[in-house]
């Protein structure tokens, strides 16, 4: 019995904790945004919140979710309840998550980027049914980086790859993402419709050229950063319908964060029984992305921390 209240107890200061995080008034807006408009299920916006992040955070079912909340005495709820309920709460919740990046961010992204830019955050993940047995699929998101909200999202089977070709694309669009949007076709795509892209590289994954159509040797560029010096490369990429411009830009790693990416590289390869190549290794020291951004438009200094933020 004193271990249990004890755990109650450590439980309650957590949660305590993470509130105190969010923004002021956060309670009033489950209201004013439509998520709490009747207590019927719920006691309060916070023990709203408390069900939804079970939901969320440890990947409950919605009929788990609800037995967990009973359990716990936050909230007496059907599933189907707990699903209108989810379905009401999505601008409550944006608004948090945007009131928290104006509160917890100095420099706000609508005020780094010149107006007339539609920056787009894409990923994707792989999603099962409980249980499956190979009814797997993969969503494809996009998130407006000023407003947090979805824009676009796509489901499709496995087989359909992390690629910017599967966005649609308007003039002014600029879509950020990880290695695995760094393909010539899904860059191209975007280029197409007069969208700019941002997007992490490594050294193979995208052939980089001279404007006489050498081929560059872009680790041998990176070696000549020291300190905080930044690089920005003018380079071209070879499209199946023509030539991209664009840049590379790039900074050295401190020794601490390069000698924590080596090692997990390392790790990670030992893993899959695979050999690291030593330029591979070499290049862990260093952040380097590709962008179609003009220096005109965005500086290489604020490309870097745009991608970082």
């Amino acid at each position: 019995m004193i271990v249990e209240q004890e755990k109650f107890e450590a439980n309650k200061e957590d949660w305590e904790t993470l509130i105190s995080f969010l923004p002021m008034g956060w309670q009033e807006k489950a209201k004013e945004l439509g998520a709490l408009k009747r207590q019927r299920n719920f006691k309060s916006s916070e023990s709203l919140l408390r069900t939804l992040l079970i939901h969320f955070i440890d990947g409950c079912s919605l009929r788990e979710t609800v037995e967990r909340a009973r359990l716990g005495e936050i909230a007496e709820v059907s599933d189907v309840a707990l699903l209108k309920r989810l379905n009401r709460s999505g601008e409550w919740l944006r608004y948090m998550a945007v009131e928290l990046m104006r509160q917890w961010i100095p420099r706000q992204p609508s005020e780094i980027f010149p107006s007339g830019l539609n920056v787009r955050i894409v990923d994707g993940s792989q999603i099962s049914e409980p249980g499956s047995t190979g009814s797997d699929w993969r969503i494809h998101y996009s998130i407006k980086l000023f407003s947090l909200q979805c824009d676009e999202m796509k489901i499709t089977n496995l087989g359909v790859g992390e690629t910017f070709k599967n966005f649609s694309v308007a003039k002014g669009d600029l879509f950020i993402g990880d290695r695995g949007y760094c393909h010539r076709q899904g860059i191209e795509h975007v280029v197409k419709y007069d969208g700019h892209v941002l997007v992490r590289i490594n050294l193979t994954n995208l052939p980089l050229y001279y404007k006489d159509n050498r081929r560059i040797n872009l680790l041998k560029k990176l070696k000549t950063l020291r300190g905080t010096k930044v690089g920005n490369w003018q380079v071209y990429i070879h499209g199946d319908r023509g030539i991209i411009k664009g840049r590379i830009c790039a900074i050295r790693k401190s020794k601490v964060v390069a000698e924590r990416a080596r090692k997990k590289l390392l790790r990670e390869c030992s893993k899959k029984g695979r050999k690291v190549k030593d330029e591979t290794l070499e290049s862990t020291g260093y952040i380097f992305v590709f962008t179609t951004l003009p220096d005109a438009i965005v500086s290489a200094t604020m490309v870097l921390e745009v991608y970082r933020g």
